[in-house]
């Protein structure tokens, strides 16, 4: 039985850490009062997006509440219908993207491209979205307007994450559960400590003398989780900013089918971690808290099971806060059996060289 406690004891844990999110973690809501003075560049990378042109340039055309906005797209090198679509819009600018140097992964060198564009030059902020996400009216000037509230040189607003399909449903949760449960975010912020820096390039905004100080994308051209390393650049230069909650102003569907999604957590979670060790030390966490409770629970005795439902009580409330998928926590033991086997595979791959994403290598 003490074994038990001991189990009860590390699924408390994550809880109470969700619990104190939860009460405390920042929230872009809509803000109507919200009007930014400011130039704005809204830069967007596309690589084979056709699917994705005209919702998202839709959702950015009816954005509101600024002064003087600008929406920038780079092609880069599709091999679909994403430039012809784009061609359309005479209301936005255009680039074609280059082939990435020898050095640079391509979404870090299309951000770089951006960030040098004309209308990326004469802005005072930086907005970065990803072709899958769409934003409401009002959610630039709101985003703008919190980090400007909070004193942040960056702010990196959280899309509520859409999950259609079952195995969606079982990872894509675990986005927000896994730094919800993890890391006491407000204290984060008072530390600054690079370890402790959350983020999420699908939404992200900066002032653009940061940006520009800390080396942009320059300054993180190899790294694969480049939304993470460039606010750990920022940081590093002394610069404030975190992550918030944009469930309520933005959303994001990241992938469409298995496929898709096996191979987008697989580019990146050998990163994620920093070495294998710490990746064997993670899971074997997981598993304590996700998976062998429930086991002992069946098979051993039913006082495992309050660990399980401590867990699934983490995952419940970071759903709940972050509007995310709520219909598969009880089946957390199979969502974290598919991250562990995501990790070691993309591990795998990393070691023999044959991780891809869009086409092209890691």
């Amino acid at each position: 039985m003490n074994f038990a406690y001991v189990l009860i004891a590390l699924s408390a844990i994550p809880l109470v850490i969700t619990i104190f999110n939860a009460l405390t973690m920042r929230v872009v809501r809509p803000n109507s009062d919200a009007h930014i003075k400011q130039k704005i560049a809204v830069l967007v990378p596309m690589r084979n997006e056709e699917r994705n042109v005209d919702s998202l340039v839709a959702s950015l055309q009816a954005s509101r509440n600024y002064s003087a906005l600008s929406i920038t797209v780079l092609d880069d090198n599709s091999t679909d219908s994403t430039n012809g679509l784009l061609n359309k819009y005479e209301s936005i600018d255009v680039l074609q993207g280059r082939t990435p140097p020898e050095g640079w992964l391509g979404k870090n060198f299309a951000c770089h491209q951006l960030s040098q564009s004309n209308n990326a030059r004469d802005s005072d902020y930086l907005v970065f979205v990803d072709a899958d996400v769409r934003l409401a009216p009002l959610a630039v000037s709101s985003a703008i307007a919190k980090m400007e509230s909070i004193g942040w040189d960056f702010i990196s607003p959280y899309p509520k994450q859409i999950a259609t399909s079952f195995i969606e449903k079982l990872v894509q949760p675990l986005l927000q559960w896994s730094f919800m449960s993890s890391l006491p975010l407000r204290i984060a912020e008072r530390l600054s400590f690079e370890s402790m820096v959350v983020a999420n390039g699908q939404f992200f905004v900066v002032k653009r003398s940061a940006y520009q100080a800390s080396g942009g994308h320059e300054s993180i051209k190899t790294q694969v989780l480049d939304d993470l390393e460039l606010a750990k650049s920022l940081t590093r230069s002394g610069y404030r900013g975190g992550v918030a909650d944009a469930s309520q102003i933005a959303r994001c569907h990241m992938y469409t089918n298995k496929a898709e999604l096996f191979e987008g957590y697989r580019k990146s979670l050998w990163k994620a971690f920093g070495n294998p060790l710490a990746g064997a030390l993670v899971s074997l966490f997981l598993c304590a808290t996700g998976v062998l409770p429930l086991l002992l629970g069946l098979f051993i005795s039913p006082l495992y099971f309050v660990a399980y439902l401590l867990t699934l009580a983490s995952r419940y409330l970071s759903a709940l806060r972050t509007k995310s998928g709520q219909a598969t926590v009880a089946l957390h033991c199979f969502s974290i059996a598919i991250f562990i086997y995501l990790l070691t595979t993309s591990w795998r791959g990393r070691a023999s060289g044959q991780l891809t994403w869009r086409g092209r290598k890691i």
